[in-house]
């Protein structure tokens, strides 16, 4: 950590609270992708409010604060309460009902039991808070070591179970065709996702936990829509918003789990955004060039029924001269768009009486250029077109 410390020249205490960050944005990256993708991102959420009573049982049992031991009580608390979702979840109530109880439920009996310990007046019960606000600047060294190991164990899991997690994960009829049991594989995830609270739980706390579950994934899944990259990239993602984060919280001497929560906030808000193919800007500006294609292809058909910025258009392209007739030119392209017109109308009424030798259903808006050349001169043949 000394080596660290040298080469990023920052104090100690924040080198340790950044090599934190570091491992809970990889781990949380990559454990919570699964909740995130099934669309139960929640359930992180319940979970990681579940750990308090687990950390305040552990305390009382042990009458220390030894962060391996109040992380065991977090994971056995929060693997008890995912357990309960599921039976309650199976139960007459929604999914959504059964999260709410458990969070609330678990919750408050942290909050009762938080309590109870600092009216006890015990010294050592200082600092238990912050397992609900998160307290980075009490980090320690070796607590980085657990936090790292817990993230170890849990990525080389996924790496091993890779393919039967995404089977599961995307198509749970198929999975249990080819053997797998589906039960297992949702058990391993759900103690992926106790794994990453538990590794988060200090640095952030039970109350923002569910942002560095959810943030990673949200940015990777904006970014590919391959399981392999999307887990590739919700890691360095998570690694990227963390050290940021904490390096911005320690230079303005702020709350580190917030401040890294707001990166990360930031960082989803700009992929939901900007980015290049699922981004909502691009998403307009492809809904703009279609519109604008179509509007051009309706004028080639009938200049003359055209808007002004239409025609403009058709003129530049060279399809229309300056006193509204067509170019020879246009008079080709007007031909070439009757044509492509007449079989896509061909298609939707001759289409099913044609075999084709896959499934996939040809481009109507150029039929010629989809469709293999047999199917394309039944059809014409069909449809009676030359």
């Amino acid at each position: 950590m000394d080596r660290l410390s040298m080469l990023l020249g920052l104090p100690y205490t924040d080198t340790v609270v950044v090599a934190g960050a570091l491992v809970l944005g990889i781990s949380a990256g990559v454990l919570g992708s699964f909740a995130v993708l099934r669309g139960r991102s929640l359930v992180g959420d319940a979970i990681a409010h579940s750990t308090l009573p687990g950390v305040c049982v552990a305390f009382l049992v042990t009458g220390t604060k030894e962060v391996a031991g109040l992380l065991a009580g977090a994971a056995v608390a929060g693997l008890v309460a995912a357990l309960l979702m599921v039976a309650v979840e199976r139960s007459v109530l929604r999914a959504d009902t059964a999260i709410g109880v458990v969070l609330s439920g678990f919750f408050s009996l942290g909050i009762v039991l938080l309590t109870h310990i600092t009216a006890t007046g015990d010294a050592q019960q200082a600092g238990l808070e912050a397992f609900l606000f998160g307290q980075a600047a009490g980090l320690l060294e070796r607590d980085v070591a657990v936090m790292g190991a817990v993230g170890l164990v849990g990525l080389v899991a996924v790496g091993v179970l890779r393919r039967a997690l995404a089977a599961t994960l995307f198509d749970r009829a198929y999975a249990a065709a080819l053997g797998l049991s589906t039960r297992l594989v949702e058990a391993a995830v759900t103690a992926f996702l106790v794994a990453a609270v538990v590794i988060g739980v200090r640095l952030v706390g039970a109350i923002l936990m569910v942002a560095m579950l959810a943030v990673p994934t949200v940015v990777a899944r904006q970014l590919s829509d391959r399981f392999g990259r999307v887990l590739v990239l919700a890691g360095i993602v998570g690694a990227v918003v963390g050290v940021v984060g904490a390096l911005l919280a320690t230079r303005g001497q702020l709350p580190t789990g917030p401040v890294i929560v707001l990166v990360g906030v930031v960082v989803a808000v700009l992929a939901v955004l900007l980015a290049p193919g699922r981004g909502v800007l691009a998403r307009r500006a492809r809904r703009a060039r279609r519109a604008r294609r179509i509007a051009f292809d309706r004028a080639l058909g009938d200049p003359a029924a055209a808007s002004r910025g239409a025609r403009r258009r058709l003129v530049r392209a060279g399809f229309l001269g300056e006193d509204g007739t067509l170019t020879p030119e246009g008079v080709v392209a007007q031909q070439d768009r009757a044509e492509r017109v007449a079989l896509g109308m061909a298609w939707l009424h001759y289409g099913p009486q044609i075999r084709l030798r896959d499934a996939r259903e040809p481009d109507l808006r150029d039929v010629r250029e989809s469709l293999e050349p047999a199917a394309l001169a039944e059809l014409k043949q069909l449809a009676g077109l030359p």
